[in-house]
């Protein structure tokens, strides 16, 4: 354990401890508590939502992924990048003129439906606690390399400090952790490209000669089909990264914190450029691995590569710059996880305890009773569950979050925007039929099933490490068919209204009401 380590982890939590702090004297409403009073600015938002996008898997386990394979782990970043497209020009300015604090919010603007709205605050507490699951590994593992400190303890320590967050700060706090979150792993980002580069002359061509004799796989490792051998498999990954984020309950919440269409469509393209921009250094820090802490030494050390940036970290600038890297890993965990609490107790709080166990009549102070026991109740089960999963690769388990909320979600939010067949029921039963698809594939898939180190051990029942190329369709399917075999529900004049709402932002008010 080394001092500089131990300062720079003590700055972080004095620091977003701090956030909190200031942030509670700001949160004294619901609406202050689950959209942060709508006050962010499409640049303040823009920060937050790259600062929740940016995570342990980004950070941690892409570069890892790209030091093992190379190209293949190259492909998450592209898939994460062009998600912010489908993003932008089809679910961002709808769903923020459409709703108010959550998901649910925007579809029931259609469909007056108490079922539904429980159905869907269910599948986004569950996608939230698969998400926060990656981000608690990530955050184990760094802790336990750096302090010593055993990983579940490790685990446990940020599981706290999160919920702490949200209990007391809000959705102010956790936006301003976010966004200094940003800010720092930008920052830190180029800076260690920067020393990587400078390594080669600036030259990435001289990189990449470097890394092709630098590993087992030569001049492959600058093309695909090291880690996905199956095309399909492929395909299924970046069908689930693409579409998936447009599905992802905490990326969703951050269109309700701002005022209007316009700063909603100036916080997508912000973050748009700043993920961009990281993304494209991750190979930077990917390669500079493989030639500065080498192909086997990536592969020897624990936790599936996810402790490839600090190592990276310390060949290059030894302890002193293998701490601050850290400490940035640690702050975009921190942050991630408060944004994904955040989501989890709205989705309890407002959707289920407020609309459907109290029938909208609950009081703000009640609202605030039940977010609070839900945030802890959802830190709770995320930390026993990864507990149990620090071997897997957080980009691998990130990766399986985005197809469960592409088979699950997005199904729901493009057909309500732009079907006007669409019925309840057919939103329930997508919702459904993409939810158990993809965890049945996912735990029937080579993730879970495996002779030698699956956690059942057995030959898989599914060949892809991916559900996406399956479970999407059937998310898709299963609404179609929901909707045909449903009876006749459509209110033709209602969807016209929603639609007028969605894109323009005039309230429509049903005149049924």
């Amino acid at each position: 354990m080394d001092i500089t380590t131990v300062f720079f982890f003590l700055a972080i939590i004095v620091g977003t401890l701090a956030i909190t702090y200031s942030a509670a004297k700001r949160t004294s409403t619901p609406h202050d508590f689950y959209a942060a009073g709508n006050r962010l600015t499409g640049m303040q938002n823009g920060l937050a939502i790259a600062g929740d996008y940016m995570s342990a898997a980004s950070f941690l386990g892409i570069t890892g992924a790209i030091g093992i394979y190379g190209f293949d782990g190259f492909f998450y970043s592209l898939g994460f990048l062009v998600s912010y497209l489908v993003i932008l020009f089809m679910v961002a300015e709808p769903l923020h003129n459409l709703g108010k604090y959550t998901l649910a919010d925007s579809i029931i603007q259609r469909f007056d439906s108490k079922r539904l709205r429980g159905v869907i605050a269910m599948t986004n507490i569950l996608i939230t606690i698969f998400y926060m699951i990656a981000q608690l590994v990530g955050a184990g593992a760094l802790i336990h390399l750096l302090l010593d400190v055993d990983y579940r303890s490790a685990v446990f320590i940020v599981g706290s400090l999160m919920t702490t967050f949200v209990l007391f700060g809000g959705m102010i706090a956790a936006s301003w952790v976010q966004i200094i979150k940003a800010i720092l792993l930008l920052s830190g980002t180029l800076i260690v490209c920067l020393i990587v580069l400078s390594r080669f002359d600036w030259s990435l061509v001289a990189m990449f000669d470097h890394v092709t004799n630098a590993t087992p796989y030569g001049i492959n490792i600058l093309y695909p089909g090291n880690q996905f051998e199956n095309p399909f498999d492929t395909i299924s990954l970046h069908l689930a990264l693409i579409l998936g984020t447009a599905g992802l309950p905490h990326i969703l919440v951050r269109f309700f914190t701002v005022r209007d269409a316009i700063e909603t469509r100036r916080s997508v393209m912000n973050a748009t450029w700043m993920i961009g921009a990281f993304y494209l250094m991750t190979f930077v820090l990917g390669f500079g691995a493989i030639s500065f802490v080498g192909w086997d030494a990536i592969r020897a050390a624990e936790f599936g590569g996810n402790l490839t940036v600090p190592m990276l970290a310390r060949a290059l600038g030894g302890e002193f710059l293998m701490a601050y890297v850290s400490a940035v890993a640690f702050a975009t965990i921190l942050a991630v996880v408060t944004g994904l609490v955040m989501s989890a107790s709205s989705a309890f709080a407002h959707d289920f305890y407020s609309h459907i166990v109290r029938g909208g009549s609950s009081s703000e102070s009640e609202q605030f009773l039940a977010a609070k026991c839900s945030a802890v109740a959802v830190g709770a089960i995320s930390i026993l569950i990864a507990i149990g999963g620090q071997k897997m690769n957080v980009a691998i388990l990130v990766a399986l979050t985005f197809a469960v909320a592409a088979s699950a979600n997005l199904p729901l939010i493009l057909f309500t925007l732009y079907w006007r067949r669409f019925t309840a029921g057919g939103a329930i039963c997508g919702v459904i039929c993409g939810l158990l698809s993809s965890l049945f594939l996912v735990i029937v898939s080579p993730n879970v099933m495996d002779p030698v180190h699956g956690l059942i051990r057995t030959e898989p029942w599914f060949p892809l490490t991916n559900p996406g190329i399956v479970s999407i369709p059937l998310g898709f399917l299963g609404a179609v068919i929901g909707t045909y075999c449903s009876p006749r529900q459509c209110d033709e004049k209602r969807f016209d209204g929603v639609l007028l709402q969605a894109h323009t932002g005039i309230r429509w008010q049903d005149p049924d009401q």
